[in-house]
């Protein structure tokens, strides 16, 4: 049994939310929706970018098969279905995203090291590259 927190929630805990909140409601993303709410998208849609999805079918077999613990990783109650998030996909505003990706950026402006060779507090680095292996180097 876990008794930490899973990878993907703790990169989750360093994005502003609150920043993101209010780009939603300039753009009035969440309007008349119940369930599957911008920041699901969000989530959905950086862990198909990190585990490396090729399509929403794949997407959502992943996140079918991690169901147990959709709500630990940060993704909510809501099971994802292929129909919601294509319709969330093509009817939501890109603007939202757009402008929460400079957000980001210009947040990491901010924080980037002036000076080199000079790294204070804690570095984390996440790679997602896989290595392929064959017979003659095994």
């Amino acid at each position: 049994m876990n008794e930490g927190k899973y990878v993907f929630s703790q990169l989750v805990k360093f994005l502003p939310k609150r920043s993101f909140d209010c780009i939603v409601m300039k753009f009035q993303g969440d309007k008349y929706i119940k369930s599957f709410s911008c920041w699901n998208q969000l989530l959905i849609m950086m862990y198909g970018q990190l585990s490396g999805s090729d399509s929403l079918r794949e997407l959502i077999c992943i996140t079918t098969a991690h169901a147990p613990k959709s709500y630990h990783l940060g993704f909510g109650k809501v099971l994802v279905t292929r129909s919601n998030l294509a319709k969330a996909n093509a009817n939501r505003d890109y603007r939202i995203f757009e402008e929460f990706a400079y957000k980001m950026i210009s947040i990491a402006q901010e924080k980037r090291i002036t000076k080199e060779f000079e790294i204070k507090g804690r570095i984390y680095a996440f790679d997602s590259t896989t290595i392929d292996l064959c017979l003659n180097l095994f």
